[in-house]
């Protein structure tokens, strides 16, 4: 038995110690909600299963929609009604509306100074108006959608490509892709990635991988005592990456900053959202300094662009599944657009059938289908049972989505059901949040909702679509990956067809 091994087996024997002791010692339970009795040490955790928002759901029907359950030391409540949602989101969202902090968001800090995991107060006021007002208002949002049109054009050449040379294309991939480059460029007046690229030493494999290590589950964010261990090495990876990204952006900041101190004759400013945040810091340090830069970026880079690829796969899918709902949305479009028309943002509000398609999918498909999960500052008094202090609370906005209470045939795709319907999506509506909602709703909502309205009209505008190797709709595999917090579609690529 080597050093590290001897190490490993005492920090774990001491981990067992205490939580044993904690358990065994005589105390009384407080008033939390029902829920399935957890094992000695390990809690519930085995109750999660791969997909633990479909598990959760089971577990609610017998528990109910406000329930218990212990992961690891963690005390855990999970909602599963849209009343309940209200409650936690909107009516007590001051006191339930922090954030635990996993701790791969650790790496370099990013917990303490991140938009999306620091307390709902000051610090975060502050940085969460920095995004809105230079990124995602209506103002800003209006004058970037030339932006957007041209790497949609890029997208849309890329697939007529893949078309000429009848060739199949991974559509999450290169949806991905596009977004990568719309942030890039739209951060640094930079495209960043290309279609096709796997290296994991690009920027884009850099991004995916990162991505994908802030949504795995970590067995010491279950078990605290672990995590000068880190078990999994995840936050070893995670500096790793977060590490390789800093270091661009660095080099990015420092090339901006020496280009404008020493401008060449055919020197331009750029109009980009890192000349907007050096503008602010130049201004007042105080309130963004080029740490708080470094991770407000990485924060953009991170939070939405693999939610958004996933919900336009997810949208492609559903409607190649579907044949005779592709050809309701596409006939709508050509009345709308004309047959060789480009679709424009403006053109979303005349949309009404592919408004309904958006929200279907993000009913039955929500790329969060638990959201963010939310940390209760103190013990919170909902429907006589005990949220208790420093619990997480999850909602799960799969299981809402898919209660047969609330919708009529949950499991099936059928968009018709929104046409006259006055639910929206924006988190006033708590049958469909996959935004979240109250103060903790997601900034970009304005941004995603034009980028997936436009993607997937565009999609099913210019092409029609076969699943790869000619599998008939009724084999399409339509089943889940889910890696905690973020809901995929299997894998899949297609072949487009040009119409």
């Amino acid at each position: 038995m080597d050093f590290f091994q001897f190490f490993l087996l005492c920090v774990l024997s001491w981990a067992c110690f205490h939580v044993l002791r904690s358990i065994l010692r005589p105390r009384r339970r407080a008033n939390f909600p029902p829920g399935p009795p957890p094992l000695p040490i390990i809690g519930n955790i085995l109750q999660l299963g791969e997909k633990p928002h479909q598990s959760l759901a089971k577990l609610a029907k017998t528990y109910g929609p406000l329930m218990h359950l212990k992961f690891g030391s963690i005390d855990t409540i999970v909602v599963s009604s849209p009343e309940l949602a209200q409650q936690v989101l909107q009516k007590h969202d001051q006191v339930l509306s922090s954030r635990p902090h996993p701790e791969v968001m650790a790496a370099y800090g990013h917990n303490k100074v991140s938009v999306g995991w620091l307390p709902a107060a000051g610090r975060w006021r502050v940085l969460r108006k920095i995004c809105k007002d230079q990124m995602f208002s209506l103002q800003r949002l209006d004058s970037s959608q030339g932006l957007r049109q041209e790497k949609l054009r890029k997208l849309l050449d890329y697939v007529q490509e893949c078309c000429d040379s009848c060739r199949v294309l991974d559509i999450a991939d290169a949806v991905f892709t596009t977004l990568l480059n719309l942030t890039s460029t739209s951060l640094f007046s930079v495209e960043f990635a290309q279609a096709g690229s796997d290296s994991s030493h690009d920027f884009k494999g850099i991004v995916r991988t990162l991505t994908h290590l802030l949504h795995a589950p970590n067995i010491a964010d279950y078990f605290p005592l672990l995590k000068p261990i880190d078990p999994q090495g995840l936050k070893r990876k995670s500096m790793l990456y977060v590490g390789k990204l800093f270091r661009i952006f660095d080099d990015i900041i420092d090339q901006r900053l020496t280009s404008e101190s020493r401008p060449c004759a055919d020197y331009e400013p750029k109009n980009d959202l890192l000349e907007a945040l050096l503008d602010i810091s130049r201004r007042n340090e105080s309130e963004l300094n080029r740490n708080d830069i470094l991770h407000l970026l990485l924060d953009l880079f991170i939070a939405g662009i693999d939610t958004t690829a996933a919900t336009v796969e997810w949208a492609l899918a559903e409607l190649i599944h579907s044949p005779r709902k592709m050809a309701k949305a596409r006939k709508e479009l050509h009345t709308v657009i004309g047959e060789k028309g480009q679709v424009q943002e403006s053109d979303i509000s005349r949309l009404p059938y592919l408004q309904a398609v958006v929200k279907e999918i993000f009913r039955l498909h929500p790329p969060g289908p638990l959201l963010i999960p939310h940390k209760a500052e103190a013990d919170t008094e909902i429907n006589g049972y005990i949220v208790p202090g420093n619990g997480q609370i999850l909602v799960n906005a799969w299981a809402i989505g898919r209660d047969a209470n609330i919708w009529s045939n949950p499991d099936s795709f059928e968009p018709e059901r929104f046409l006259d319907s006055k639910i929206d999506l924006r988190g006033q509506n708590f049958e469909l949040i996959p935004f979240g909602s109250g103060r903790r709703i997601c900034p970009g909502l304005p941004l995603a909702y034009r980028v997936v309205h436009v993607m997937v009209a565009s999609l099913i505008h210019n092409f029609d679509w076969k699943h790869e190797g000619g599998i008939l709709r009724e084999e399409m595999d339509m089943k889940e990956n889910f890696r905690f917090f973020l809901q995929k579609a299997v894998p899949r690529k297609v072949a487009p067809v040009k119409l």
